[in-house]
């Protein structure tokens, strides 16, 4: 009888487990090799010169992920304002933005003075983005981009082109494309980067021969530095404005995008004040819903440089004041040789 009872119960555990993987495979099938699969395979072998069948070898490893495709449909920017900022700015990561920035300070400083990018700004991304490289992603990046190029046509394109990225970027590096972990629309390391930006911008800051942006926070903040510097950020230019006064009829002008941008005089003569802003730069005017109703800014060139890391304006305005929060949390090193 107790022969039986321990057949009994290795067996129940046996078929646990052969449901459970069941289960797995059910949620997380292997990629199908489409048309669409093969063509793709095709044209990395004639522009890229990879193997056929290597590629061939690697997509029936890859999985679709159907979490992903559901994530796509709710992101966290598409929360009104007044939800979306106490995500981030909130004491938590205000304190912890301020001991990441006085743990890396001089690897700061100096990514502020070769590119020009504040330094509580590099510090504020990386909050954002990853909390200072506690959440880096769990998808395999290869399932996350393959999963987005051929099952979500609405950016189908785009996510094709990142997994071309990808591929290449694995291939120089040395990199096993199915060992690389990242966020579920593809982004890698403690910046977050996508393929094309880590091949791109990218930068060894520590000079140790590898860009390493997954465990290291001197290449990390080098590489966001070097990428909002190649997007043309101003070093000591206004970013933001706030307004004191908009007429009903301006309103309609706003949330048009960096594409709709006037100098500031004309802005004043239609309508919108602000007592922050210079009277020659031209700005982009937005809408936020705030706590207290609508909140109107105004976006100068860099603000939209903050936008090219990510294309919502509720990021780019969390990035920028959760930096401005560790501008007034944080306490200065003294200078060597001054009094205590």
């Amino acid at each position: 009888m107790k022969r039986f009872l321990i057949s009994l119960c290795v067996l129940f555990f046996l078929q646990a487990a052969e449901a459970k993987q069941h289960r797995v495979r059910v949620q997380d099938p292997v990629l199908p090799q489409s048309a669409e699969v093969s063509s793709f395979i095709s044209d990395m072998v004639q522009r890229n010169q990879f193997k056929q069948e290597d590629l061939t070898r690697l997509f029936k490893e890859v999985r679709l992920k159907k979490s992903i495709l559901a994530a796509m449909d709710r992101p966290a920017e598409g929360k009104p304002w007044r939800e979306y900022r106490p995500l981030f700015i909130e004491p938590k990561r205000i304190a912890g933005g301020v001991r990441f920035w006085a743990e890396h300070e001089e690897t700061l400083a100096r990514a502020e003075a070769q590119y020009g990018v504040p330094a509580s700004l590099i510090v504020a991304i990386i909050g954002v983005e990853t909390f200072y490289g506690r959440n880096t992603g769990s998808f395999r990046v290869i399932d996350a981009l393959a999963t987005l190029a051929f099952g979500y046509p609405k950016r189908a394109p785009y996510f094709r082109s990142e997994l071309e990225q990808f591929l290449l970027m694995t291939r120089e590096e040395g990199f096993d494309p199915l060992s690389i972990k990242g966020s579920y629309a593809g982004a890698m390391g403690i910046s977050q980067f996508m393929p094309s930006s880590y091949r791109k911008y990218g930068v060894d800051f520590d000079g140790d021969g590898q860009r390493d942006l997954w465990e290291n926070p001197e290449d990390a903040i080098g590489s966001i530095a070097r990428y909002l510097q190649g997007y043309g950020w101003k070093r000591g230019a206004t970013v933001l404005a706030p307004v004191q006064r908009v007429v009903d009829e301006a309103k309609s002008l706003a949330n048009r995008g960096w594409s709709f941008r006037i100098p500031m005089q004309q802005w004043a003569g239609i309508g919108v004040s602000t007592d922050a802003a210079p009277t020659a730069s031209e700005a982009m005017l937005f809408e936020l819903a705030g706590e207290n109703g609508p909140e109107y800014w105004l976006g100068f060139e860099n603000f939209y440089v903050i936008t090219r890391y990510n294309r919502s304006f509720h990021y780019a305005m969390a990035a920028w004041q959760l930096s401005q929060a560790f501008e007034a949390a944080r306490v200065p090193r003294p200078a060597s040789g001054s009094a205590p």
